[in-house]
């Protein structure tokens, strides 16, 4: 019996290297986590007869923090559909991550349009035991 030929180890490279570059973008929230801890203490060093409503830096600080965050938990559940996708198994988590992988900007959104329509397909489904 001839099995088909399937994209499955492409995406499983994709996967890796998306997970890796998302990871390495979360550098980009720490260093915006980073400026507001210094405007933080700028302004309450500079403080003198103006009173402001709020420091502004913990705003800074907190987007940072989220930003980290997301995108280290974004980039390690891309991680693990690369490893899941090499041993064919967890279809619906990576069905998900595709899914979620939509909402990422312009390299997630073909990432994981072709993984929905990869993963739609028969015999695809066969080998993960659908």
């Amino acid at each position: 019996m001839q099995t088909k030929p399937n994209n499955l180890n492409t995406f499983r490279i994709l996967y890796l290297v998306k997970g890796i570059l998302t990871i390495c973008f979360s550098l980009f929230f720490i260093f915006y986590a980073g400026m507001g801890l210094f405007f933080n203490t700028a302004i309450e060093r500079s403080q003198q007869d103006v009173e402001m409503p709020f420091n502004f830096g913990w705003l800074f600080v907190a987007i940072g923090i989220i930003g980290i965050i997301a995108c280290v938990s974004i980039g390690i559940l891309n991680l693990l559909t690369s490893k899941y996708l090499k041993e064919i198994k967890n279809y619906n988590f990576i069905f998900a991550i595709a899914i979620v992988n939509c909402l990422t900007g312009v390299l997630g959104i073909v990432l994981g349009v072709f993984t929905l329509i990869e993963l739609t397909k028969p015999e695809i489904k066969e080998l993960f035991g659908k």
